[in-house]
């Protein structure tokens, strides 16, 4: 479970602002990529909240979404994306890391240190440090990943509401068999990314024609 370890070796115990920050939506063939910072009082954290906290993945729907609830109460949160495009323009890793930095310039204020899950950091005015699976380690890590998980499940969700057919309120845009099936049917729209390769390989069927289906 994750804990305040690394917070503490990176100074919070001494009065400084730590930053977790984590990202969803590497994978996915639509919609954006999502980050969120997280900067959590240890102090003041009540323990029953703390004891929940975990790896968004490891978690149910109905708990990351009552977490979500309890965190805009407990800590303090900054957004970030990328849009498809700029995923299409730049790559995934490195819309990844703008989406990063935007949750950080998004906080209420500015930490003194970050701390990053992965192992890639991205250009921030303060310093990073990379904590591989920190989403299994950092509380504050673990934290944005609840956050930046839900939000990017209700973006999804209500992308679904605009394109129906692909199950995004399922699937949350990655690339299941229903979505695939449904790609294949209905086509690739604005909220697809075109640099993905099933997506591609779509398009290159659909502009061949019905026919090359079959070759």
């Amino acid at each position: 479970m994750p804990d305040f370890t690394f917070e503490h070796a990176a100074g919070c115990i001494d009065g400084r602002l730590v930053a977790g920050i984590d990202e969803v939506g590497r994978g996915p063939l639509a919609g954006p990529v999502v980050a969120c910072a997280v900067i959590l009082d240890a102090t003041r954290l009540p323990m029953d909240l703390a004891l929940r906290i975990d790896d968004s993945k490891a978690l149910r729907p109905v708990a990351r979404r009552e977490l979500f609830l309890r965190l805009q109460e407990h800590a303090q949160l900054g957004i970030g994306a990328a849009s498809v495009e700029e995923i299409d323009g730049l790559n995934i890793l490195a819309a990844s890391l703008l989406a990063m930095r935007r949750a950080v310039e998004s906080l209420p204020v500015s930490p003194d240190v970050a701390l990053v899950d992965g192992n890639q950091a991205p250009d921030l005015r303060c310093p990073a440090r990379t904590v591989v699976k920190g989403d299994q380690l950092s509380l504050s890590i673990a934290a944005a990943s609840i956050i930046a998980k839900v939000t990017r499940d209700r973006i999804m969700a209500d992308l679904a509401q605009t394109h129906p057919g692909y199950g995004w309120e399922r699937n949350a845009g990655y690339g299941t068999a229903e979505h695939r099936a449904a790609l294949e049917r209905l086509g690739a729209t604005p909220e697809h990314r075109r640099s993905f390769l099933p997506v591609r390989q779509c398009l290159s069927r659909q502009r061949q024609g019905p026919d090359s289906q079959d070759s």
